[in-house]
């Protein structure tokens, strides 16, 4: 499988896994394809190790890291001198906590809660610098080949630097009106994600947007994404034009998976309609694993989500909450997935799921051939 992605990056299968898991991303390498880190949630340093990790087990394959840098945000302070009722509003700070004290869910232990909740914003990357920052860990190593934004095109000169450094970029767009600033900010792929994704999507599904994207970025390669996680669903998107396929959602039932098992139990229950997009917990569209969370927020007398970053800083202290608490966890835990969820039944090894894609893309293609030459 040759594509012109694979020419591209030295890579054998046109097969993007991006994925939280460092064990994920060195399995699909291994495997031939291109695992890609996403790096949403790490401090630099935490970076740091993850990426000392991934090149001491992944045999010199060339891997991709994935970074937020969203055009549109709001700052804030700093973690540690980020007094959060002071600039959030206090009927956002009352209907969250309601959520979780209704249900009977725990608080944070008193002495410990701002230390907690104080770390777990500090994760929060979501302005310019703080993402170059991570990017500045990313090419000190040298088996990082691809650098993808996934919140509209990367600055220019980050392109640059990029490409001064060997390393290919590339951006997630959800509809056709996103490719012109990306070809502008001179990418070399691109990510076109259907709604049927998993995290932040547009209102395009991937069976229209595909060819869309693949037209309008020509001669540049196109990556297919949204609801793909079978070799029927690689092979329609290679049909429709797109270079190779990126898939999120389908490693999060694996063995070496970062959710839960709370979570990983109601993913595998889950129906393709129960991944929903919501706004509760970034302050963006983004598809989740419907829960008891994300239905109070659309009930008539919840507030307005709040702007990105500060609905994801909203939530953080009730998020915690819920995830201490593993029987509210398996009502009210949420998580980022699209809709081939209603495919992922058991747990898997990502080996598992790189081998039967490949065979059922096999079947696939030999099906459709044999239609021409009968």
């Amino acid at each position: 499988m040759r594509t012109q992605v694979c020419e591209m990056l030295g890579i054998d299968l046109p097969l993007f896994a991006f994925s939280h898991c460092r064990d994920v991303v060195v399995a699909v390498s291994r495997a031939g394809g291109m695992g890609v880190l996403g790096a949403a949630g790490f401090t630099a340093e935490q970076l740091e190790v993850e990426l000392n990790w991934i090149d001491e087990h992944i045999g010199g394959k060339p891997y991709g890291i994935d970074i937020l840098m969203p055009n549109n945000y709001e700052k804030v302070a700093p973690a540690k001198k980020l007094d959060l009722e002071s600039i959030l509003p206090k009927a956002h700070f009352d209907f969250v906590r309601g959520i979780c004290d209704y249900a009977g869910i725990a608080p944070l232990p008193e002495t410990e809660a701002k230390r907690i909740v104080g770390s777990k914003v500090a994760q929060i990357q979501m302005t310019p610098a703080e993402s170059e920052m991570l990017v500045d860990v990313a090419f000190r190593h040298a088996n990082v080949k691809l650098l993808v934004n996934a919140l509209g095109a990367p600055p220019r000169h980050l392109v640059e630097r990029a490409h001064a450094n060997g390393i290919k970029v590339g951006s997630i767009v959800g509809k056709l009106g996103h490719v012109a600033a990306q070809k502008e900010a001179g990418v070399d792929l691109l990510i076109a994600q259907g709604m049927e994704a998993g995290g932040h999507t547009g209102s395009v599904t991937s069976m229209v947007l595909w060819p869309q994207v693949v037209d309008a970025f020509a001669p540049g390669p196109v990556l297919a994404a949204g609801g793909i996680g079978r070799g029927r669903q690689m092979a329609a998107a290679l049909a429709l034009g797109a270079s190779g396929v990126w898939c999120g959602s389908i490693w999060l039932g694996t063995t070496g998976s970062e959710v839960t098992p709370e979570i990983k139990e109601r993913l595998f229950a889950a129906g393709s309609e129960d991944a929903v997009q919501s706004r509760s917990i970034s302050g963006k569209p983004c598809r989740v694993l419907k829960s008891k969370f994300t239905e109070a927020w659309e009930q008539p007398d919840a507030p307005e989500p709040l702007p990105m970053p500060f609905q994801s800083i909203l939530v953080a202290e009730a998020k915690l909450r819920i995830d201490r608490d593993r029987e509210a966890a398996r009502e009210f835990a949420t998580y980022p997935v699209g809709q081939i969820v209603g495919d992922m039944h058991e747990e898997q090894s990502v080996r598992t799921i790189v081998y039967d894609m490949l065979t059922e893309f096999v079947e696939a293609t030999e099906r459709l051939h044999a239609l021409l030459t009968t």
